[in-house]
């Protein structure tokens, strides 16, 4: 257990091999967020004296870098405490529209993140019809697939960005063209492409966006909601926290100004450096395929539309947990959401692939950044290779 007073960690040299599940705070960032916290603490909305004035003007500095990022404009970023948040505001927030509408059907995928799935769960005990469309075995989703099962009263329409198990990139760009004509709104959970493939993401009729702030080198508990407008029309989203109208009214509560400050400065750094990124992370995964062969590891996914800082895998003849037992002082990895790898489930993602159980079971994600130091794989592969027999 930690004890009362900050002291440093010690993690017995392992690499951290885990980015998906959140990123190092940017020490550019973290700077700027204890700067806020202990300098700069007033209240965004307490408009009547230098300190509340200070603090409202760096909430709208970071407003506005968020929006840029994404090509949305300003009053359309609703900061929220992540993208679990964001993405329970969309789907849940929507609900009261499409009941008044007299449109209770909405769209997703079987290998959406659980805060998406979840809510869309609550929603079908409220007489809501969710269509959960599977990807085939290269973890995409197909647009035909999705469009094949739209209606008139299909009210939403929600696909991730990016899966956050096996790294794949969905279509959402020709999702967005195809749906250009139907009134359903679309919403994409981005919490793991965001700063990493912002192009994807600014298509006009994308109208919901979550991000998170802590896969992209922010702090945790800071993401936003991205609630796009339709000419001048904002979309019909009912708030799920009452009592302070913050946020144009979506969601109240005093702002967390220093989070907030992080989370632009971290979003505008990861949109300027994504190239450069992208490329350290490359060079990295060449590292860990190369590193790997020797054990015939087999990937999951369709590595063609993958992004370059992550991998999921199994190996043949070894357990995941057994694994990651005997890579514990050496990388820190994990066998998928890190939402879910408490419960020890096997993976839903993996599992509406279509993957074979072994390789279900099997399973274990790797993910970087671009400043991950090289690692000797040469110990990783003789653990293994012992525990094989």
């Amino acid at each position: 257990m930690p004890s009362d007073t900050a002291d440093t960690p010690t993690f017995s040299g392992a690499v951290y091999l885990d980015a998906c599940a959140t990123t190092p705070t940017d020490p550019e960032v973290a700077r700027l967020v204890h700067d806020v916290m202990t300098s700069g603490y007033g209240n965004a909305g307490s408009r009547t004296h230098a300190f509340g004035q200070y603090a409202a003007d760096l909430v709208a500095r970071a407003r506005r870098q968020v929006a840029d990022t994404v090509a949305a404009r300003t009053d359309e970023v609703v900061f929220t405490s992540g993208a679990t948040e964001a993405n329970n505001l969309a789907v849940l927030g929507c609900a009261r529209q499409a009941v008044e509408s007299g449109r209770r059907h909405i769209i997703s995928t079987a290998i959406e993140h659980k805060a998406v799935l979840e809510p869309l769960q609550s929603l079908t005990a409220r007489a809501f019809e969710v269509d959960l469309v599977s990807p085939d075995n290269s973890g995409r989703i197909q647009v035909d697939q999705v469009m094949d099962r739209l209606r008139p009263n299909t009210a939403l329409v929600s696909v991730m960005h990016v899966n956050n198990e096996t790294g794949v990139v969905q279509p959402i760009r020709d999702l967005a063209q195809a749906l250009d004509d139907h009134p359903a709104y679309l919403h994409v959970d981005a919490a793991q492409g965001f700063g990493k493939r912002n192009s994807d993401l600014r298509s006009p009729r994308i109208d919901l966006i979550s991000l998170s702030g802590h896969k992209t080198f922010a702090p945790q508990g800071i993401g936003a909601l991205i609630a796009r407008r339709r000419g001048f029309r904002r979309p019909g989203l009912h708030p799920l926290v009452h009592g302070g109208g913050q946020e144009g009214g979506l969601r109240a509560g005093t702002l967390p100004v220093a989070l907030i400050a992080g989370f632009g400065l971290a979003a505008s750094q990861a949109d300027a450096e994504a190239g450069t990124r992208a490329k350290a992370c490359r060079g990295f995964r060449d590292q860990v395929l190369h590193g790997l062969d020797p054990l015939g590891p087999v990937l999951h996914g369709d590595q063609d539309h993958v992004l370059p800082h992550v991998v999921n895998f199994s190996i043949p003849r070894a357990d995941a947990e057994a694994v990651m037992l005997v890579w514990r002082d050496l990388v820190a990895v994990s066998n998928g959401s890190a939402c879910t790898s408490a419960s020890y489930r096997p993976s839903h993602v993996l599992t509406a692939m279509g993957l074979p159980p072994e390789q279900v079971d099997g399973a274990i994600r790797m993910s970087w950044t671009h400043r991950t130091p090289s690692v000797d794989f040469r110990p990783l592969v003789e653990a293994v290779e012992r525990l094989r027999g």
